[in-house]
């Protein structure tokens, strides 16, 4: 690897500056927190695409033989170099998303009523330069492997000269952001589920867990909107991630597909050997008087309903990692702790483990996708009874976004709070676990408390009226 240290920068200033180019993603620690919002990364102009589309697998749009993942394994491999010490943990590798839909690919799953695809079913850029922040140290690298070439004195060309280009870039100034020519006033939401419709919905749910069928599952409704022709991804995404700053949040492009992300969950990591996922369970909205805010994280810190919801999540990724982690390794040193953020508190679990020797990233994505807390319990009837239930595909939300790192690192979120805006359409979903406990009412309220923020982001600026609860989180 060679890299650059740069004089600081700020990461959505260095964003704005490379935005123009081809095919950016942005992995963005916009809400700050020494462990878990320490890095973010920028990378523009990727040697490389991987997609798969209806189980076909393409390189650079050349079909690729065999499974999907197998076939990303090799493309990996292929790059396959150590990091430069020190620095970052993502150095270079491959950025995008898995949908949600990917599972079918890896499980018998029954299929929803309707797919309305605006994304395909993995979609990842694969880059050669990657500028890396340390937000704790306020340091910057700019770091490049030199692939796609694997001959050492022309990778060691390349990487040098790509260093110098992206340099060159971040140097210019950045294109005005437009803010102004947001949505306006004309957007229309259209969701799949009424209030009436939702709420029969959550019947359902605990009807199938009277009969044994789950313990659980995980129910969203999914809104759509029509976008004016001045709407501009980039901005957009601004002004979320500062709406609603998350620890991992993203945005990726791909041409007219943007993904915007402000997500708070973390779906796996894997940094030398050790595994992490932080399931979330058990939601409360915020409110900005302090008191209300206080006691409505009392009250879900002493929910059993919420409690008991995020503990079978756990046992479920207990055993998705047991699968490919070393036996006696697996553990959840952390249970239902509080994490809060712009407008909803949450309960927050951790699980970790070990990976055994002869598993590899690979392996464990394809052990626990998509993550349990986004299906229910049993995971797999759960995910059948969600596409009978909301009959519309997911696509990205309920996937992952993240990297995959050339050193065989991981880490990605689970892309909740997450916007698909492909040309002039926005959609986006926002659901909760389902226990026989639940009060349907309140299942509802919870799913607009939690799409509260990405609506606004949608909305013109009126800074006299914003009430901002994003500088009042706490972990």
């Amino acid at each position: 690897m060679w890299h650059r240290e740069l004089d600081p920068i700020d990461a959505i200033d260095a964003a704005d500056r490379l935005s123009s180019l081809r095919g950016m993603a942005f992995l963005d620690s916009a809400m700050r927190h020494p462990v878990l919002g320490r890095y973010s990364y920028l990378a523009v102009e990727p040697f490389g695409t991987f997609v798969v589309r209806e189980g076909a697998a393409t390189w650079n749009a050349a079909s690729l033989e065999g499974p999907p993942l197998d076939a990303l394994r090799a493309l990996l491999d292929r790059y396959r170099c150590e990091p430069a010490p020190g620095l970052p943990p993502f150095q270079g590798g491959c950025i995008g998303y898995f949908a949600y839909e990917f599972a079918r690919r890896l499980e018998t799953l029954a299929a929803p009523a309707r797919n309305g695809a605006q994304c395909d079913e993995i979609g990842l850029h694969f880059y050669d330069v990657v500028l890396a922040f340390d937000h704790q140290q306020g340091r910057c690298w700019l770091v490049a492997s030199g692939f796609p070439e694997i001959d050492p004195e022309r990778r060691q060309s390349r990487a040098r000269a790509r260093l110098d280009q992206i340099a060159r870039q971040l140097e210019r100034r950045p294109e005005p952001i437009r803010a102004a020519r947001q949505a306006g006033n004309a957007i229309a939401w259209e969701s799949n589920f009424s209030r009436q419709t939702y709420m029969a919905a959550v019947e359902r749910v605990k009807e199938y867990i009277l009969c044994g069928d789950i313990y659980q599952a995980n129910i969203s409704q999914r809104f759509v909107a029509t976008l004016p022709a001045s709407f501009e991804h980039w901005s957009f995404y601004r002004k979320l991630r500062r709406d609603n700053p998350a620890t991992f949040a993203a945005f990726l492009s791909f041409g007219d597909l943007s993904l915007a992300s402000s997500s708070p969950e973390r779906f796996l990591r894997l940094q030398d050997g050790r595994v992490e996922t932080r399931p979330i369970k058990g939601t409360e909205k915020r409110f900005a008087d302090l008191e209300l805010d206080r006691s409505a994280a009392l009250r879900l810190q002493n929910s059993e309903k919420d409690r008991a919801e995020n503990i079978m999540i756990v046992d479920l990724m207990r055993n998705d990692l047991s699968r490919v982690c070393a036996p006696g390794t697996v553990e959840a040193p952390l249970l239902c702790a509080l994490e809060s953020y712009a407008s909803v508190h949450h309960l927050v679990s951790v699980v970790t483990g070990r990976l055994r020797d002869d598993a590899d990233a690979i392996d464990l994505f394809q052990a626990c996708f998509p993550g349990g807390s986004v299906t229910g319990a049993p995971k797999l009837r759960s995910m059948d009874i969600i596409a009978e239930l909301e009959e519309e595909a997911r696509q990205a939300y309920c996937g992952a976004i993240g990297y995959l790192g050339f050193d065989g690192n991981l880490d990605t979120n689970i892309a909740i709070r997450t916007v698909i805006l492909r040309r002039r359409t926005a959609i986006f979903q926002a659901g909760g676990g389902i226990t026989l406990m639940s009060d349907s009412a309140q299942e509802y309220e919870e799913t607009l408390a939690k799409a509260q923020r990405i609506f606004a982001a949608f909305e013109p600026e009126r800074l006299a009226e914003r009430q901002d609860l994003a500088t009042n989180t706490c972990f």
